[in-house]
């Protein structure tokens, strides 16, 4: 293997891959009408826990979990290619208390939070009792330059208030969600990447108002969802600062790093789901004479998502592989790389599948059409494509500069 793992990762995978054949792919029919059929759609549909239940008792738990926390724990490689098969259904992750935000935020507190906040937040996240949120994204700047963030939060004697309202806030509007991890600013007068600073805000602290969901293409994303919040005059103690004012950046570059791994193998999964939608419809429907299969553009569009596929697998693994051995600094291009092509490879085979499946592609009878829906929103979430390609260019440029002008035809 190009990029092999150990036998335990190899076990786990296929593990996974069994419970998700045995348990998943059939729940996720009764979770979505669970959903739909009750008097609010902000309700946990039993059979999520009972998949909790039973992946945690199988040792299915956690998989995520950094070695930094554990020296046991998978290499960024071993869960990327699990979490491959977790991202194939878009309830895959949450069983195995391995869904974003939340492992984002579980390894936010891991690295940076005290033993108080964590014994507080990050061992109820840990056990599966409780979700959380990250608020970064404000509605009133382009938050592709967070240094543009307007949320105020200000010192006040044992305590930091809190004023600003952000969106696209996944988890906030989920029952289960208790704690918000913000990003906000402490001091704009400080240095431009020092102004900043994370906090910890319990959703149910006085002045934190859910001002509505918010929809992709028309899906609310229920019972999880993304939120619209207000937090006005929010008052929380000081000790809730993670690491202390105006680490808000260097916090953010450590929490976003291993999230794009999970998000772009998460992607692959969605992609390999979408081609084999695709190849079965393709063989079992029959027009102008003969199998879909049979006919040119099918088959073009085929390999070229076959080829796409592969290529943002190795360019993922290769991305987690150099996170793995010289650090997530090192790997920046890399990652910045990822975050751009495996979502778009995952748009463009849903888009050919559901093509290939005709006007049915576009309704709810099959999984297409919220698999694009979802790719496509993250093409923004982590960072829009724009700020990670020019990440890349920087790089790139900077490999040449100061080179010599006239050899560079040599």
């Amino acid at each position: 293997m190009l990029f092999p793992i150990s036998q335990r990762a190899e076990e786990l995978r296929e593990r996974v891959a069994a419970f998700m054949e045995e348990h998943v792919y059939p729940a996720e029919r009764e979770y979505h009408d669970y959903v739909g059929s009750q008097p609010s759609r902000w309700v946990i549909p039993p059979i999520m826990e009972e998949l909790k239940r039973k992946a945690k008792a199988q040792g299915l738990w956690n998989l995520f979990v950094p070695k930094h926390h554990d020296p046991a724990a998978l290499t960024n490689v071993e869960y990327g290619v699990i979490c491959e098969v977790m991202g194939r259904s878009p309830i895959g992750a949450e069983p195995f208390n391995c869904s974003a935000p939340d492992t984002g935020n579980m390894e936010t507190l891991i690295r940076y939070a005290d033993e108080e906040q964590k014994a507080k937040w990050l061992t109820p996240l840990l056990e599966g009792e409780i979700r959380s949120c990250f608020a970064m994204t404000e509605p009133a700047v382009a938050s592709s330059d967070a240094t543009n963030i307007r949320t105020e939060i200000r010192r006040e004697g044992d305590n930091y208030i809190v004023n600003g309202r952000k969106w696209w806030i996944t988890g906030a509007p989920d029952p289960r969600c208790r704690i918000s991890i913000l990003m906000g600013k402490t001091d704009p007068a400080a240095e431009k990447h020092r102004q900043q600073s994370m906090i910890l805000v319990p959703m149910d602290t006085p002045g934190v108002t859910v001002v509505r969901p918010l929809t992709v293409f028309g899906y609310d994303d229920a019972p999880h969802g993304h939120a619209e919040i207000v937090y006005d005059n929010v008052r929380v103690p000081a000790s809730n600062i993670l690491l202390g004012e105006g680490r808000g950046f260097e916090i953010a570059q450590g929490r976003l790093g291993p999230g794009r791994i999970h998000h772009c193998m998460r992607s692959i999964g969605v992609a390999e789901r979408a081609l084999e939608s695709l190849c079965r419809r393709a063989l079992s429907r029959n027009a102008f004479g003969g199998p879909i299969a049979d006919q040119g553009v099918t088959r073009h569009v085929i390999a070229e998502s076959r080829m796409e596929i592969d290529q943002a697998r190795l360019l993922t693994l290769q991305a987690a592989q150099m996170m793995d051995t010289v650090g997530n600094k090192a790997a920046r291009a890399a990652i910045a790389m990822i975050k751009v092509v495996a979502p778009n490879v995952a748009c463009r085979v849903a888009d050919r599948a559901i093509q290939v499946h005709g006007a049915g592609g576009l309704s709810e009878d099959f999984h297409l059409a919220f698999a694009y829906a979802h790719s496509r929103t993250l093409r923004l979430a982590d960072g829009p494509d724009e700020v990670h390609r020019d990440t890349v260019a920087k790089i790139e440029l900077k490999k040449h500069q100061g080179a010599n002008a006239g050899g560079a035809g040599h």
